[in-house]
């Protein structure tokens, strides 16, 4: 158990976690883990964006940027959100180089970098996909295709990277970026009232707008976040206005749920659909509602912080039970053989317990990060760092998850990449970042969150 003191909600205490450098990691599994991802997880990681790693699925996600940059011949390779990887890697070497300075690695990082902005639209748009292989389809289909998870992404890089160097040549790509999508969302009658498929912007335009200062961030996300679900149903609208084949997509069965669009948030008390989507939803939720002081916000974040942990969570700290939609089904629906329970949900949920940790100075969420991230993350990487799991269940019968229809998500051992890679980069950078979940402070009081021997 944690025994962090519980302060009385509606108290505005302002914690905040101590930053990166100032926290030395003495504990030997935590300073291994580190060491891992730098010496070994990293380098793998490049080599597999590189498409350098035989017998694993290839990425082409460096490739993709040097021909949209226009300085490679070729066609877009990969899933609509492959950019991602690309932004994740950069914010897990972003956090080694806040820790642990390392020129050589700082170098490449400042060359990927300068590739991302050669990529760049003159207008500000950046995404790979849509420069490349359909450049006509620009924000027709919010719903499904992750331009604005994949921004997010990258502007959390951003911010990583420009807090870690005090370079700014990606924040300012990112910037640049983020006013364009600002011109082109909103509540106003000439602007487009969609919000993404997949949330992830929501808390990157709050680390956005912390980095810079600039309030058309802040309320940028807050836009999104209020628009989310309201009627007519944006996800209607845009459905109406493309001429394109149905397509066999989770929201296709699920409806709107899926995206936890079926509700404005404000409504919602239960967490649906992908269980991703819903925990980075709900950390930018959390980021905003903290931020504006939105206490009607704030109570929507614990009733579903309630549900999520007390009746939708393993007892690993993992979430998201069925494979379909990898998703939150009902109370108490947690198989052990066919769970789902993705690396990246438990990646999620640790971000959105410390976030709601330092709402609410409670305990109970340092519990539920403690639990999810030595359980659910680790799980998910091996020792070495170059073989991960996707799913994580709690039973595997190897010879059932070749014949079995209903466990063909499970793999019997980790596999070295995937054609999705959404986890392995996103286990490098939390486990790069640990030193910001240890310890927080307010102007009177040091609060120490993990039991990790550390300074």
């Amino acid at each position: 158990m944690n025994y962090t003191a519980t302060i009385e909600r509606g108290v505005d205490v302002k914690a905040k976690p101590i930053s990166l450098p100032a926290v030395k990691l003495k504990d030997k599994l935590w300073k291994e883990r580190f060491r891992l991802v730098k010496e070994e997880v990293i380098p793998y990681q490049w080599d597999s964006l590189n498409d350098r790693i035989p017998g694993v699925p290839p990425s082409h996600a460096i490739e993709n940027f040097r021909i949209a940059a226009g300085e490679s011949e070729g066609e877009f390779f990969g899933m609509v959100f492959q950019d991602s990887d690309v932004a994740k890697w950069l914010e897990a070497v972003s956090y080694v180089l806040a820790t642990e300075p390392d020129a050589k690695l700082e170098e490449t990082a400042d060359d990927v970098i300068e590739l991302i902005a050669r990529a760049q639209q003159e207008d500000g748009y950046l995404n790979t996909y849509f420069t490349v292989a359909e450049p006509e389809k620009r924000w027709t289909n919010l719903r499904d295709w992750h331009e604005l998870y994949c921004a997010g992404h990258m502007m959390e890089a951003a911010v990583a990277y420009y807090e870690a160097t005090g370079k700014r040549k990606l924040l300012d790509v990112m910037c640049r970026f983020a006013d364009y999508i600002a011109e082109v969302f909103g509540p106003e009658p000439d602007k487009m009232q969609g919000y993404p498929g997949h949330p992830e912007i929501e808390l990157a335009l709050v680390r956005l707008y912390h980095a810079t200062g600039k309030e058309r961030y802040l309320n940028l996300s807050k836009y999104f976040i209020d628009q989310r679900g309201q009627q007519p149903h944006w996800y209607e609208i845009e459905a109406k206005g493309r001429e394109e084949a149905p397509r066999r997509h989770p929201h296709d069965y699920l409806g709107p749920a899926y995206s936890q669009a079926h509700l404005p948030i404000r409504q919602q008390t239960t967490a649906e659909g992908h269980s991703v989507r819903a925990l980075y939803l709900f950390s930018g939720v959390t980021d905003v509602a903290a931020e504006t002081d939105d206490k009607e916000l704030l109570e929507v974040c614990r009733q579903l912080w309630d549900n999520v942990t007390n009746h939708r969570m393993y007892v690993t700290g993992a979430v998201g039970s069925d494979h379909f939609g990898e998703r939150f089904t009902f109370d108490y629906d947690l198989p052990n053989d066919r769970a789902y329970t993705e690396t990246c949900a438990s990646i999620a949920l640790v971000f959105w317990a410390h976030r709601m940790l330092h709402v609410d100075l409670d305990g109970k969420y340092t519990d539920v990060l403690e639990r999810s991230l030595y359980n659910g993350v680790l799980s998910g990487i091996s020792l070495d760092g170059k073989s991960f799991f996707y799913v994580n269940p709690l039973e595997v019968w190897p010879k059932a998850c070749s014949a079995r229809n209903d466990l063909r998500h499970v793999k019997p051992v980790r596999q070295g990449w995937f054609s999705c890679a959404c986890c392995p980069p996103n286990v490098a950078r939390l486990l790069a970042s640990l030193p910001h979940y240890v310890y927080s402070y307010t102007s009177d009081t040091a609060y120490v969150h993990l039991y990790v021997a550390s300074e």
